[in-house]
C-alpha cells in the first residue's frame, strides 16, 4: 500500500484511521504530531484558527506514545497518539480558558475539563486551541482577544461559529 506521510494527506484521515496505522506502525505518532503541526504553521497565518499551540508538548507527548507501542504495551487507549486541536472555551490546565471575552483574556484555567480529560486520556494529543465567537454564543468566530478566524476558501465569507477555527 501506498504510505501517507504527507500533511494534506494525513488531513484526509479520521482519528480511528490514524489511530490503526500508529498501532500497525505503518506512522509514528511524532510523524502524525509534526505532519498537523505543519499544516497548521502552512495556514494559520491567513486563517487564524488556532490561536494557542502548545506544539513542544505535543512532540514530547507524541514520542512517549512511539515508546509505548514499541515497548509492545497491551493496553493502549484506542486513539493513543492521534493529534487533534480543541475549542479554546474548553478548560485544560495551564491554558488561557478566555472562551474569546475580553475580560478574561488573562484567565488560566487550573485544570482540564472532564470532556478534555476524557479526550486526553483517550490517547489524543491535543497540538493547540481554536477561535470561536465571544462566549460561543454568535454565529461568527470573531472576538475582541483573537479576532476572526477567516474561511478557508475565501477570506470574503465567515468561517461560521460558534466552533469556526475547528471547522
Amino acid at each position: 500500500p501506498e504510505t501517507v506521510l504527507t500533511p494534506t494527506r494525513f488531513s484526509k484521515l479520521s482519528g480511528m484511521e490514524m489511530a490503526r496505522l500508529v498501532r500497525e506502525r505503518s506512522v509514528t505518532s511524532a510523524e502524525l504530531v509534526e505532519a498537523h503541526i505543519e499544516m497548521i504553521q502552512a495556514v494559520n497565518p491567513r486563517l487564524n484558527a488556532v490561536v494557542g499551540q502548545r506544539f513542544s508538548d505535543a512532540r514530547e507527548e507524541a514520542k512517549s506514545a512511539d515508546a509505548r507501542i514499541a515497548r509492545g504495551e497491551s493496553d493502549l487507549p484506542p486513539y493513543l497518539g492521534v493529534p487533534c486541536t480543541l475549542k479554546e472555551n474548553f478548560a485544560f490546565g495551564g491554558q488561557v480558558q478566555s472562551g474569546g471575552q475580553w475580560a478574561r483574556r488573562h484567565f488560566m484555567a487550573d485544570k482540564d475539563s472532564t470532556a478534555v480529560a476524557r479526550l486526553r486520556a483517550a490517547g489524543l494529543i491535543p497540538l493547540g486551541f481554536t477561535n470561536l465567537s465571544e462566549l460561543g454564543m454568535w454565529m461568527e468566530s470573531n472576538n475582541q482577544v483573537y479576532g476572526r478566524t477567516n474561511n478557508a476558501y475565501s477570506a470574503a465569507h465567515i468561517a461560521g461559529g460558534s466552533s469556526g477555527g475547528e471547522g
